[in-house]
């Protein structure tokens, strides 16, 4: 879903730059015109590669989003579509050989001065619009990016302590069984030195009886 999203953010930003670059092709002559006509070319064949990434992303959403995402499609399809048509009549009319100078021509389309410099503002504003989109879209990816590392250091802090207390219950299995082996060699030695004693008591008793019976036979 977030590269679809990613294509939509995209595809906005480069139609509001395309709006402006056909607002002022009518208004630019020469050199400046021609450069002009050739990003707007750029533009809208990557307008059209970005709608059929939108259109294979399509086929892999659930059905619950395939219909939504299909309807902005379409529309996106007309909002270009139409942009294109616009691009073409302002290229037939500045190709034309009677179209001269551009004071001539705002003269004859019935544009004064002042709407002239009205037009020339309104797509320096357009141009700014995309300006900032762009900078907006960039600042989004730059956070989506921190997100995503923040995420990853988290799991990867997550799987650091989940490993490490593994490594203690572990640790603590391992000090239970030494703890319960130390106990039975301890209970295991002092059987032993009880035996021991036992055998130690039951010599110096038969000793002293012998001792004893060999006194009384003597006397």
């Amino acid at each position: 879903m977030s590269l679809i999203k990613d294509y939509e953010q995209q595809y906005a930003v480069l139609t509001a730059e395309i709006m402006a670059q056909i607002s002022r092709i009518a208004i630019y002559t020469g050199a400046e015109r021609r450069e002009l006509v050739s990003k707007v070319d750029t533009n809208l064949s990557e307008a059209k590669e970005l709608l059929e990434q939108i259109q294979l992303e399509i086929r892999d959403l659930e059905p619950s989003n395939r219909q939504t995402w299909t309807n902005k499609l379409n529309c996106a399809q007309a909002e270009l579509k139409r942009l294109e048509t616009e691009y073409k009549t302002v290229q037939d009319k500045t190709q034309n050989p009677a179209y001269d100078s551009a004071v001539d021509d705002f003269e004859d389309i019935g544009i004064r001065d002042e709407q002239k410099q009205r037009l020339l503002n309104n797509s320096e504003r357009i141009e700014r619009t995309g300006n900032r989109l762009t900078e907006g879209y960039r600042i989004i990816l730059e956070t989506e990016q921190i997100g995503t590392q923040v995420l990853q250091d988290l799991h990867h802090q997550r799987e650091t302590i989940q490993s490490a207390r593994s490594r203690m219950r572990e640790t603590n299995a391992d000090l239970g069984r030494a703890s319960r082996t130390l106990n039975s060699m301890m209970a295991r030695a002092l059987r032993e030195k009880a035996v021991l004693y036992g055998i130690g008591v039951l010599f110096v008793v038969v000793v002293s009886l012998s001792i004893y019976f060999s006194i009384s036979s003597s006397k």
